[in-house]
């Protein structure tokens, strides 16, 4: 699953039972993450893996995350948001990109 938040973008799999791996390619958008959360875990850095920087939790934490993230929409449109954001603005071209390419589809 991709998560493009106002805190960061994120890609979660499951990687065994009741282990999932939230994976960003910026280490600030996990940092992010974490303090919403106030979760106290390590972010872990494989630099050879496809998202360099990743935390490991479990399903009960997994799903605190998503109230988390769906409480903090507070906005009306996603791209401002993210413009108006200092640490996540350099990101806005790229969901514009996202934007276009997934509008290109809509029928």
């Amino acid at each position: 699953m991709w998560l493009a938040t106002q805190y960061g973008f994120y890609s979660i799999v499951q990687k065994a039972e009741n282990i999932y791996f939230v994976r960003a390619r910026i280490r600030q958008d996990l940092v992010n993450l974490l303090e919403l959360l106030d979760l106290e875990t390590e972010v872990l850095d494989w630099a050879q893996a496809d998202y360099r920087y990743r935390i490991i939790v479990d399903l009960e934490e997994l799903l605190e995350i998503m109230v988390q993230l769906a409480g903090g929409i507070d906005y009306p449109n996603f791209k401002a948001q993210i413009y108006q954001r200092e640490e996540q603005s350099h990101k806005l071209g790229a969901y514009q990109n996202i934007w276009s390419t997934m509008a290109a589809l809509q029928s």
